[in-house]
C-alpha cells in the first residue's frame, strides 16, 4: 500500500513539474515576444525619424555617425546603435513604410530649424501598424530585426517577403540559415516537387531543407540509351540504374550537394522477406538516408507503398541514432503532380515524386543545335 502511494506521489510530482515547467517556458517565450515587438517598433520609429531628416537634406554628411557617437556617450554601454545599424533601421522603415498607419512628417511636429545638438530631438510618435488581412503580422512581429534586415535587403517581391517571414517564424531559423534559403530560392522551389515533407518531418526547418534540396525534374543527360544499343521499347529501370552507377559522380552533381552514394540494389531483410531498393544515398546536410526508386514509366500509386516499406526498414535497421528519418524519392518518367500530392498525404513516411529526362528524350531539333560531345570535351 505504501509503495503504491509512493508511486502515486512520484507520478503527481512529475505531472506538477511538467505543468509548471511548461507554464514557465511559455511565459518566457511570450515575454521575449513582447520584447521583440517593442524593439521592432522602436527601430521602425527611429528609422522613420532618420529617413525624414536625411532624405529631405535636414541632416548633412556625417550626421548619422555623429548621432551614433553621441548616443553612446549619453547612454554608456548602449549596443546596436552604430551608424551602420541606424542606416539599417532607416532601410527597415523605408522598405515597410506602407505598414505605418500615419505619416511621420505630418504628425511629428518637427521644428523648422533643426538644432545642431545631437540629443535634442522631438518625441517620436508611437508606432502602429496597419496591415491587410492576409499579412502575417504575428510572424512579422515574432522574428528579430536581423532576420527582417536579411529579408528586405535580399528580397524585393512582397509575396516572397511574406513567405520568408513566415518561414523564419515557423522554423525559428538562424539568420545564416534564412539567408541560405533565400539564396537557394526556396520560394520558387516550394510546391514544385510533390511531397509530404511538411506533414511527416517534425522539424519544420528540416522539412523546408528537404523541400529546397530536391527538384521536381532531373535531366539525366549522361544516360544515352542509343550509345548502349538499346531500343526505346526495351529500356527499363535496370538500364537507367546501371547508367547512374557508371556515372554516379555526375548523378550526385545533378541530384544536389552533400550527397554520398551508399549503394544500389541495397539489401534489406525483415522477417525473412528480402527487399532491394534501387539507389541509396546519405545527405550530410539533411543528416538522413535518401532512398531513390527508379521507374521507367508514369507514376503509379503502388510505387508509394513499396517505397514506404523500404523507408520503414531503413529507419528500423539501418538508420543510426543521430540521424534523421529516411527520405524517399520516386524518379519516374511522368507524373500528375496533383494526383501524386493527393495519394502521398496518407503515408507517414517523408516522400516526394520527381520526373526525369535522358538524352534520348531531348527534342531532335535541340540535339542538332548542340555541338558533338567531342567538341564540348575539347572546350572544357
Amino acid at each position: 500500500m505504501g509503495e503504491n502511494n509512493g508511486l502515486n506521489q512520484l507520478s503527481e510530482l512529475n505531472n506538477a513539474v511538467h505543468i509548471i515547467k511548461n507554464a514557465i517556458l511559455n511565459s518566457q517565450e511570450r515575454a521575449l515576444g513582447l520584447v521583440n515587438q517593442e524593439q521592432l517598433a522602436l527601430y521602425y520609429g527611429i528609422g522613420r525619424f532618420i529617413s525624414a531628416n536625411t532624405r529631405n537634406k535636414n541632416w548633412g554628411k556625417g550626421f548619422i555617425e555623429a548621432l551614433s557617437e553621441q548616443l553612446r556617450k549619453e547612454l554608456p554601454g548602449l549596443r546596436g546603435f552604430s551608424a551602420p545599424s541606424l542606416r539599417k533601421m532607416r532601410t527597415f522603415y523605408e522598405e515597410w513604410k506602407s505598414l505605418s498607419d500615419i505619416s511621420f512628417v505630418e504628425t511629428n511636429k518637427l521644428a523648422t530649424n533643426i538644432s545642431n545638438s545631437f540629443v535634442e530631438t522631438n518625441e517620436l510618435p508611437i508606432v502602429h501598424f496597419k496591415v491587410a488581412s492576409d499579412f502575417p503580422i504575428s510572424a512579422f512581429m515574432g522574428i528579430g530585426f536581423t532576420h527582417h534586415y536579411a529579408i528586405v535587403s535580399k528580397v524585393k517581391d512582397m509575396e516572397q517577403r511574406k513567405f520568408y517571414i513566415q518561414f523564419a517564424f515557423e522554423t525559428k531559423a538562424k539568420v545564416d540559415e534564412l539567408e541560405r534559403m533565400i539564396n537557394d530560392d526556396l520560394y520558387n522551389h516550394q510546391g514544385q516537387l510533390p511531397n509530404n515533407f511538411k506533414k511527416n518531418i517534425p522539424d519544420k526547418l528540416q522539412a523546408y531543407r528537404a523541400i529546397s534540396m530536391f527538384k521536381d525534374e532531373y535531366l539525366l543527360d549522361f544516360i544515352n540509351v542509343e550509345e548502349l544499343f538499346v531500343r526505346d521499347k526495351d529500356r527499363d529501370e535496370r538500364l537507367i540504374e546501371q547508367g547512374i552507377i557508371q556515372n554516379v559522380k555526375e548523378f550526385i552533381m545533378t541530384f544536389g550537394k552533400d550527397f554520398t552514394f551508399v549503394g544500389n540494389q541495397y539489401h534489406l531483410e525483415k522477417y525473412g522477406v528480402e527487399e532491394f531498393p534501387d539507389l541509396l544515398f546519405f545527405n550530410r546536410e539533411l543528416a538522413a538516408l535518401v532512398c531513390v526508386e527508379l521507374k521507367d514509366g508514369p507514376f503509379k500509386p503502388g510505387y508509394v507503398g513499396q517505397l514506404a516499406a523500404y523507408l520503414r526498414i531503413l529507419d528500423d535497421d539501418v538508420r543510426k541514432p543521430n540521424e534523421n528519418p529516411s527520405i524517399g524519392i520516386i524518379l519516374c518518367k511522368s507524373a500528375n503532380k496533383k494526383f501524386v500530392e493527393y495519394v502521398i498525404q496518407d503515408y507517414d513516411k517523408p516522400m516526394g515524386v520527381a520526373t526525369y529526362k535522358t538524352s534520348a528524350d531531348m527534342d531532335e531539333r535541340l540535339k542538332k543545335l548542340l555541338p558533338p560531345v567531342e567538341e564540348l570535351e575539347k572546350l572544357l
